[in-house]
């Protein structure tokens, strides 16, 4: 599902090649489900596996998201490797910020989907007052940028939550979750593709719903079958996630440097 901006003005070619994020298509969302997983799996394998424990993982991974952003922010136009390595770094640090909040200091999960839920909500709210569109189209200044940024990390925070909640809060296991919010993505593209919903509001329940989504299949790959999982462990599905993003990044950098070729020519 893609978006357009809720402005009534056209966004010029010259603005479309300076916006610093891709363009909402199929590999699009394949690579944000992959990230999701990703997060999940590989924060379980610093902290658990590797034994660092929740505060030194937080820290590792918040200093080298940062340190993404920083890069990202001073890019001028969308370039996927920088991009996607930003996503898959706050998909971690946004599943730390959860745990830190339920593991460590007792937060119920409820509490948590809930609190960023309003977060997120009130970032929406202070981005549209401010921007007067919430179209990840528009996103060519450095304000919008980092709305959308904080958009997004809160949305990889709740989705942990609330995939958590679904699937041990509510003892549904990670298979049940799964399949509850694969349905319930599919009940959006519903609402968008038949009875038009907004593209806008479409592609950020979509983009929220995708984050439990994808938590609950790396638990359900990664975790242990006494505990309701396949077994396969945080280390080989996060390095066959994270070999399947690599791959679709480089083709997306390949037709990001065929598309710019384009235009230059065309200029």
């Amino acid at each position: 599902m893609s978006t357009t901006s809720t402005r009534s003005t056209t966004v010029s070619p010259v603005r479309n090649i300076l916006t610093k994020v891709p363009e909402v298509t199929l590999i699009f969302w394949v690579i944000k489900v992959l990230a999701t997983t990703v997060g999940e799996t590989a924060a379980d394998f610093l902290n658990v596996d590797l034994n660092l424990g929740l505060t030194i993982t937080s820290i590792i991974m918040a200093v080298l998201l940062v340190a993404a952003l920083i890069v990202q922010f001073r890019l001028q136009k969308y370039t996927p490797a920088v991009y996607w390595l930003a996503v898959v770094l706050i998909s971690v640090v946004g599943t730390l910020i959860t745990d830190n909040l339920t593991d460590s200091l007792g937060v119920p999960l409820w509490v948590t989907t809930v609190v960023f839920a309003i977060a997120l909500a009130a970032t929406f709210t202070v981005w549209a007052i401010s921007e007067k569109t919430l179209s990840i189209h528009s996103i060519f200044t450095t304000r919008r940028e980092s709305f959308y940024w904080l958009a997004v990390l809160f949305t990889f925070a709740l989705g942990t939550a609330a995939g958590d909640l679904v699937a041990e809060g509510l003892n549904l296991g990670f298979f049940v979750a799964l399949l509850v919010f694969a349905a319930a993505i599919a009940l959006v593209a519903v609402a968008y593709f038949v009875f038009h919903l907004n593209a806008v509001l479409a592609f950020w329940i979509a983009y929220i719903l995708t984050r439990p989504l994808g938590a609950s299949t790396g638990d359900l790959l990664s975790q242990p079958v006494a505990d309701g999982g396949l077994g396969l462990g945080t280390t080989g599905t996060s390095v066959l996630f994270l070999a399947v993003i690599l791959i679709l990044v480089i083709v997306l950098t390949r037709r990001a440097r065929t598309t710019n070729a384009q235009l230059t020519a065309t200029a």
